[in-house]
């Protein structure tokens, strides 16, 4: 008998003693950052930045792949029993000695995961990982000079760019309310008494909110940096428009996080993207049924959440994974399977 035959005899004995469970589920116990585990990180240090704020440092699991400045990933946190997602920017350079990744979390009103993360969570609690994802990036060829504009907590993945790539000419503007608001201000005014980084402060309440017609006297050369933005939809609204007008829009880069609060329920109106069809669904029929049932094609395997036939993007709202009660929020590129989701409040796929 083969190596590979005993091997697998072996494993199907410890499936039928461990039953109902897998061998897995009991290695994951001892290492649940094992190869070939669900991707999972382990939260070594939790380091406030402000008030509101926190630096969460994260020893991920062997199938971490890495990240590129400017990239976020999506980490899946137990909170009150329930499993949520959120995104956040990774702030750590992408050659971190110690192989540990950083993502910096600003508290939000209302914010479960902010929140718990900013405010509860303890070194040593596991949290689950995807790989990083994003085209908020920094280009292969360094430009010249660079612009930084940011607000609030915008300032997270340019804080990465920061940490991982030097430039000879960088000029970051960024508005926070009041000084002690500034994520990373120690480490920005470092940079700036090391002239590797010139600093424009606008602190908006006193100064109030910044008008980008002033770029012209704080910034007299913004037009030719190559500039990435990051922060609240108006101020990225009025820097596509000023950008265009001025006819560089090629040379902004902006990212914007998802805005506001999603409030999961227990059902709701299933909006299907593609087709435009709507239809009304509870908290228990999956998504595949429904749009089944209102006529909308819906590919489809096993309908045992095996096979992965029938995932699809999700754009808007939230799903409830029947089998766990993980809940999962819209997030771009965040694919559900329908056979095993149903509405948790108003939602859209892409069908």
């Amino acid at each position: 008998m083969t190596s590979a035959a005993l091997r697998s005899g072996a494993w199907k004995l410890l499936e039928m003693v461990t039953t109902p469970l897998l061998p897995s589920d009991y290695l994951d116990l001892v290492s649940p950052l094992r190869s070939g585990a669900d991707l999972r990180g382990r939260i070594e240090a939790v380091r406030p930045e402000t008030g509101d704020a926190a630096t969460i440092v994260i020893r991920p699991g062997r199938g971490w792949r890495g990240h590129t400045a400017g990239q976020y990933l999506r980490v899946g946190v137990d909170v009150d029993g329930r499993r949520l997602w959120r995104a956040y920017s990774i702030t750590s350079p992408t050659n971190r000695r110690d192989g540990r990744v950083t993502i910096t979390v600003k508290a939000v009103p209302g914010g479960k995961v902010s929140n718990h993360l900013v405010r509860r969570t303890k070194p040593g609690t596991l949290v689950q990982l995807d790989q990083a994802t994003g085209d908020f990036v920094l280009p292969e060829a360094k430009p010249a000079k660079v612009l930084y504009l940011t607000a609030g907590s915008g300032i997270t993945p340019v804080m990465g760019m920061l940490r991982d790539t030097e430039f000879d000419d960088a000029v970051m503007v960024h508005c926070a309310p009041q000084p002690q608001d500034v994520i990373f201000r120690d480490e920005l005014h470092g940079l700036v008494a090391d002239e590797k980084l010139r600093l424009i402060e606008v602190h908006t309440d006193t100064d109030g909110r910044l008008d980008l017609s002033r770029l012209d006297e704080l910034v007299p050369d913004w037009t030719e940096r190559e500039t990435w933005a990051c922060g609240p939809a108006g101020l990225l609204d009025a820097a596509e428009d000023l950008w265009r007008e001025h006819g560089v829009q090629e040379r902004l880069h902006t990212e914007r996080f998802r805005p506001g609060t999603v409030v999961a329920g227990d059902g709701g109106e299933v909006t299907f993207g593609a087709t435009g069809r709507t239809a009304d669904a509870d908290g228990a029929t999956p998504l595949l049924d429904v749009g089944e049932e209102a006529g909308v094609l819906m590919p489809s395997g096993c309908r045992m959440g095996i096979c992965f036939g029938c995932v699809t993007p999700l754009t808007a709202g939230a799903v409830r994974d029947l089998r766990t009660g993980e809940i999962t929020e819209a997030e771009p590129g965040v694919l559900i399977q329908t056979c095993v989701s149903a509405a948790a409040g108003a939602c859209t796929i892409e069908r």
